[in-house]
């Protein structure tokens, strides 16, 4: 399994933030080719040193890396990316990570 996650620090506007993430960019990722499963951090997100300045975690599971880049080569795909630069506009509010996972 492979996982795309990305972290948004916390917005200005926080209430802009979620009606934009929830009304439009969850519907629009959940149409991406391949998607397995989206899931996302609920409530405050901490750390063994307290609370970092970080409003939302977003997890996204695929098969594999490759489903991963297949999956955002696609017009889905073009538009989730597109819509994402709308409300973190650029890199210093999000930190996006691709991986591969196994159980151990």
């Amino acid at each position: 399994m492979a996982r795309m996650m990305v972290i948004y620090r916390t917005p200005q506007d926080i209430e802009a933030f979620d009606r934009h993430y929830f009304d439009i960019h969850v519907p629009l990722a959940k149409t991406l080719p391949g998607l397995r499963k989206y899931e996302i951090s609920r409530g405050p997100i901490a750390t063994p040193a307290g609370f970092p300045d970080i409003h939302r975690i977003g997890t996204l599971h695929f098969d594999d890396l490759a489903a991963i880049r297949t999956a955002f080569a696609s017009p889905e795909g073009q538009a989730a990316a597109a819509d994402r630069r709308l409300f973190a506009p650029d890199g210093s509010g999000f930190q996006m990570y691709l991986f591969d996972s196994r159980e151990v």
